[in-house]
């Protein structure tokens, strides 16, 4: 089963038993979808209607929680550790994945320090084991680590929910690249009518020269008719070359009789 179809039905599972469930009996199905290693996606179960009712209640941490899950980094939790749960390790595990996420957005080119700092990794060895077996060979990003420059090359990264302030810009993006694309169908239907006249006027220039070449050979035939015509004449017997042959044949003498 790949990432996607595994991500796409742990998003229904907690959907549906956030959907059964209100209050405090939602903070260990937050517990349990964030600590899921599969799961790195979350938008769906922040909208269900029942964990929107935990804002402004005794329960709002959980929802805190689950935002910060959603759109925030490890460095976000660590600037509001004061005011969220604290996070068992396989939440912190899933949380620094997530900061790789966010980080690859942005740059596809991560120095080793700028991670080792946004992880709270003290050590190249143990950043790239990090990003080896816990993002690699999860599925969540693909690239090059390269120990001579120092940094980590993404070539796929994952995406991570849109945070609500980038929705705005999100569609800004697809609505210029539809007009790009629109743009771009009116050139290639100007250029298929471009070709289409100009194989009409290759296909007429063709004929024009087929009918000239057929026009000429149907003259020279003609021609060579006539000619072989005279040749006949010329070549009869009792024609023009035996009359010269005749002429050019000595007269034969008759002597006077005795």
């Amino acid at each position: 089963m790949d990432i996607e179809q595994k991500q796409a039905e742990l998003i229904d599972h907690f959907v549906k038993q956030a959907s059964a469930v209100k209050g405090s009996a939602l903070g260990s199905l937050v517990a349990e979808a964030t600590s899921n290693p599969s799961l790195f996606a979350f938008s769906e179960i922040l909208a269900v209607p029942t964990v929107l009712e935990l804002e402004g209640t005794d329960n709002s941490v959980y929802l805190d929680v689950l935002r910060l899950f959603a759109h925030g980094t490890w460095s976000d939790y660590k600037s509001n550790a004061g005011h969220l749960l604290q996070l068992a390790p396989e939440q912190v595990l899933k949380l620094k994945q997530l900061t790789v996420l966010t980080l690859a957005e942005t740059n596809k080119v991560l120095p080793y320090d700028q991670l080792m700092q946004e992880l709270d990794v003290s050590n190249v060895r143990e950043l790239e084991d990090f990003l080896i077996n816990e993002c690699m060979y999860a599925g969540i990003v693909r690239g090059k680590l390269d120990q001579l420059r120092r940094c980590f090359e993404v070539q796929f990264a994952a995406g991570r929910d849109l945070r609500p302030e980038q929705l705005g810009s999100m569609i800004q993006t697809l609505s210029n690249w539809l007009t790009t694309s629109d743009n771009l169908l009116v050139s290639i239907q100007d250029k298929i009518k471009w070709a289409d006249t100009m194989s009409q006027f290759d296909n007429k220039h063709r004929k024009d020269i087929e009918d000239k070449v057929e026009e000429v050979k149907k003259t020279i035939s003609l021609k060579h008719g006539d000619f072989r015509g005279h040749e006949e004449i010329f070549s009869e017997p009792g024609g023009v070359m035996d009359y010269e042959e005749d002429r050019s044949r000595p007269k034969r003498r008759r002597h006077p009789i005795s």
